[in-house]
C-alpha cells in the first residue's frame, strides 16, 4: 500500500486535470454508473463531526474518505481528511494519502466545473466571500475557466481579506454587498449561519457558487436566489437534497423543481444558461465521487513518477 503525505499530494494532483475528471465523474454519477450512499456523520465535541463519504466510479475506482468538520479550530483547518483507496476487483487497500488538500481543492474544482457550464464567457468581475483555505483554491481554480479582470474579496475579518486580496492581485472589499454588487462570479466560501449573498445585490446575469456548509445554519444563499434563479444546480439530487448535514441548509425548506446535476449538464441532458440575464446557482454539498476522482489522479501520478512509501499492512 502506499503512503502519500500532504505535500506529496500537492504536487502530484493537477487542478486543470482534476476539473476534467470531475466531469467524467459526474456524468457517470448522473448516468446512474457510480456507487454513493449519502454522506453519515458522527457529532463529537466542540461543534465538532466526522463524516464517512464511500464511492465506487468505472473511471476512478474504490475510494472512502474521513473527513472532519471543527469550526472552531484556529491553530489548524477546519476540515481535514484522509483517503483511503481500494481495489475494486479484490477489496485490498492500495493507498491511504491525506485528503485535506484534496478535499479543498476538489471543491474549487466542482466550482470552477459549474462555472464553465453557467457562467457568461465575458464574465469578467469575481467576487470571493471569506478568506480561508476555500477562498485560495476557488480563487486559483475559477481564474483558469475565466478570465476574470476584477477580483474583489469580501470577510468578516478585514484584515484576512486584505490579506487574500493583495495575494491575489484584487481589491478588498468593505462588506459583502460592496463585494457581491456589479459581480459576474460569486463565490461563497463560509460558515455563516445566515445568508450572505442576497438576490437584490445580484447583477443580471451573475453566476453564483456556494460550498459553505454549516448545519446549523439557513446557508449563505439567500432564499430568492433559490427561488428566482433560472437554473439550480447541484452535485447529485439524493445528497444535496437530503437533511442536513449530508444535504444543504439552503434546501431544508424544498428546492426548486426544475434542480439540475452538474453530471447533466456535461452530458447535455439538461438546459443550461438560456440567456444572459438570467441568475444561475451551484449549491455545492461535496460527493464522494469528487474525492474518488481526485485520488485517482494522486495515486495515477505517484505510481508513474515513483513517489510515496510503501507499506505491508498484513504481517508483522
Amino acid at each position: 500500500m502506499i503512503v502519500l503525505t500532504q505535500r506529496e499530494v500537492e504536487e502530484l494532483l493537477d487542478l486543470d486535470a482534476l476539473v476534467d475528471a470531475l466531469a467524467d465523474a459526474h456524468r457517470e454519477l448522473s448516468e446512474g454508473k457510480a456507487s454513493m450512499p449519502p454522506r453519515i456523520a458522527a457529532f463529537a465535541e466542540h461543534n465538532g463531526l466526522l463524516g464517512a463519504m464511500p464511492a465506487y466510479l468505472p473511471s476512478a475506482g474504490l475510494a472512502c474518505k474521513l473527513v472532519s468538520l471543527f469550526p472552531e479550530n484556529r491553530d489548524r483547518h477546519t476540515h481535514q481528511a484522509l483517503i483511503a483507496v481500494f481495489d475494486p476487483s479484490n477489496g485490498s487497500p492500495v493507498a491511504l494519502m491525506d485528503g485535506t488538500y484534496i478535499t479543498a481543492t476538489r471543491t474549487a474544482a466542482g466550482s470552477a466545473l459549474a462555472t464553465r457550464l453557467l457562467a457568461r464567457e465575458d464574465a469578467s468581475v469575481l467576487a470571493i466571500l471569506g478568506a480561508g483555505v476555500q477562498a485560495r483554491t476557488h480563487a486559483d481554480a475559477l481564474c483558469r475557466v475565466r478570465g476574470f479582470a476584477e477580483i474583489r474579496v469580501a470577510s468578516r475579518d478585514s484584515a484576512r481579506a486584505a490579506a487574500l486580496a493583495r495575494e491575489l492581485g484584487g481589491v478588498a472589499a468593505g462588506s459583502f454587498e460592496e463585494a457581491v454588487r456589479g459581480a459576474d462570479v460569486v463565490a461563497a466560501t463560509t460558515h455563516a449561519t445566515e445568508p450572505i449573498v442576497l438576490r437584490e445585490w445580484l447583477a443580471p446575469g451573475a453566476h453564483v457558487n456556494s460550498v459553505g456548509a454549516n448545519p446549523a445554519g439557513n446557508g449563505e444563499v439567500d432564499p430568492a436566489v433559490v427561488r428566482e434563479a433560472g437554473v439550480v444546480a447541484v452535485e447529485f439530487r439524493e445528497s444535496t437534497l437530503a437533511p442536513p448535514p449530508a444535504g444543504a441548509s439552503e434546501f431544508r425548506e424544498g428546492a426548486p423543481a426544475g434542480v439540475v446535476e452538474l453530471g447533466e449538464l456535461v452530458a447535455g441532458t439538461k438546459p443550461g444558461r438560456t440567456s444572459q440575464d438570467e441568475i444561475t446557482l451551484y449549491k455545492s454539498v461535496g460527493v464522494a465521487v469528487q474525492d474518488a476522482a481526485a485520488a485517482a489522479l494522486v495515486l495515477a501520478a505517484a505510481r508513474q513518477r515513483s513517489i510515496g512509501r510503501e507499506i505491508e499492512l498484513e504481517g508483522g
